[in-house]
């Protein structure tokens, strides 16, 4: 890696482990967080996660934040570089472990947290031809195949529409696959999150930010030096 490159940007997965803690930085992560859920974010703090401490003993292969949004729900960003067989098994460990850690004993269901569990994944996950994938909870009739809705009371109560927007919702990045011009505001985040780099032309919300924020020529020495050593272990 060449530090003399001034343009150069750091690798996601460290920036958020380190940098994007500072909540000067928070608008690199909401830029990311809207383009994906296509509505805008703000983040409000970052909670303590299971790998979001900075030690020696760091586990370089996942970087995990949790965030939460101006409307109290929570959003879990991990970042896998290495296969996981399990990994989908472990997304639904980290989102049920959120919604019981998150509410008080005693408290009735209506409290229970909205949880959005964004996995970014470097390593080929399941089988599937794109790149971005979303899944959600919805429940159909056996014989009608209706969608089983809530009632004018219920969406008055929870301000919400449809039964998947109370439970947890899933977003995978797979990063390796693409391997494209970026011709969305989304693709030029995937296309960032793959390669460390930003088109001059990119207009997604949050990369502006990224492209100041996150340049090597802005870390201090001794952020340097965990950067290099961190690519050197991996």
């Amino acid at each position: 890696m060449n530090s003399n490159n001034k343009n150069q940007i750091i690798r996601f997965d460290w920036a958020m482990k380190r940098l994007l803690r500072n909540k000067a930085n928070f608008s690199v992560l909401e830029g990311l967080l809207t383009t994906l859920l296509g509505e805008r974010i703000i983040i409000q703090r970052l909670l303590e996660s299971e790998s979001n401490q900075e030690d020696e003993y760091d586990k370089y292969n996942r970087v995990d934040m949790l965030a939460e949004n101006s409307r109290g729900e929570l959003v879990l960003i991990e970042v896998q570089n290495n296969n996981e067989y399990a990994y989908f098994q472990r997304m639904l460990f980290g989102t049920s472990k959120l919604v019981t850690e998150y509410i008080n004993r005693g408290e009735s269901y209506d409290k229970v947290r909205k949880v959005y569990s964004v996995n970014i994944v470097y390593f080929s996950l399941g089988h599937g031809r794109d790149f971005v994938y979303h899944g959600k909870t919805e429940f159909r009739g056996i014989h009608t195949n209706d969608l089983l809705e809530l009632t004018p009371f219920q969406k008055q109560t929870f301000k919400v529409d449809t039964v998947s927007q109370l439970y947890p919702e899933y977003y995978i990045l797979k990063v390796n696959g693409f391997n494209q011009i970026a011709k969305s505001p989304l693709e030029e985040w995937i296309y960032y999150l793959n390669t460390g780099e930003i088109p001059s032309t990119a207009t997604a919300p949050g990369l502006e930010e990224a492209r100041e924020r996150l340049k090597l020529d802005s870390m201090t020495k001794d952020e340097l030096a965990a950067y290099y050593l961190t690519w050197i272990i991996l």
